[in-house]
This record gives C-alpha cells, sequence and structure tokens, in this order.
C-alpha cells in the first residue's frame, strides 16, 4: 500500500526591524514609507516575473532578477527574503534545475508572507 503524507510548510517571517528602525531614522516617516511601499511593490513585480521566467525558461534573466531582489529585500530588511532569493541564484549557477523548482517555491512562499509581514507593521505603525 502506498501512503501520501502531505507535508506542512511553515516557517517565521526573518526580518531585521533594526534596518526598518534605520531607514525611519535616516528619511523620517514619510520617507521610510515611501521607500517601503516602493520596495514592497518592487518585490511583488519581480516575484511575479521570475515565476514566468522560470517557466519560459529564462534562467539567466531569472538569476538576475533573484539577484536584484537580494538587495530590495536587504533594503528593508527582510532577511529571509533575501536568503531564499540568493539560494535561487546559486541553484542556477550550480545547473540544479530540481533544486531549483523547489527553492523558487520556497522563495515564493517566504516572498508572499515577507510582504504581508511588512504591510501588518505598516498598518499598525499607521
Amino acid at each position: 500500500m502506498e501512503r501520501v503524507t502531505l507535508l506542512a510548510y511553515s516557517e517565521p517571517v526573518r526580518m531585521e526591524s533594526e534596518q526598518l528602525d534605520g531607514l525611519y531614522s535616516q528619511l523620517g516617516v514619510s520617507g521610510a514609507e515611501d521607500v517601503v511601499c516602493r520596495a514592497m511593490e518592487e518585490i511583488a513585480l519581480r516575484m511575479n516575473k521570475a515565476v514566468r521566467q522560470f517557466g519560459d525558461g529564462e534562467l539567466e534573466d531569472l538569476r538576475k532578477n533573484a539577484r536584484s531582489l537580494v538587495s530590495i529585500a536587504d533594503q528593508i530588511g527582510l532577511s529571509g527574503l533575501s536568503t531564499t532569493a540568493r539560494d535561487v541564484t546559486h541553484c542556477i549557477d550550480d545547473g540544479d534545475h530540481v533544486a531549483l523548482s523547489a527553492v523558487l517555491n520556497r522563495f515564493l512562499r517566504v516572498g508572499e508572507r515577507s510582504l504581508t509581514a511588512i504591510w501588518d507593521l505598516r498598518d499598525i505603525s499607521i
């Protein structure tokens, strides 16, 4: 008899609050909110683009996209998203397409949860 096990994916969002605090200290509330909003939009757009690039086999473009996501995520303190975007580039560099598929799915889960966490923080601070 075959047995199918469903694995539940649950990992906490890793966020560096010091990075956000630094943005607010440097830029003030309005400036920091602008940076965070633009970063969130860019992350969402690039996540969608990553799915398309993977599906179309555009791995070099996917690699560039993931590298730029590392910088954007670091800018607003999303260390977990930054790490998984870095992992995407490593899988491409290693030519490991099976791992790339798994890591890209993890990247999307972490990205969605990270954007939700930042949005929730913004709601609290308003």
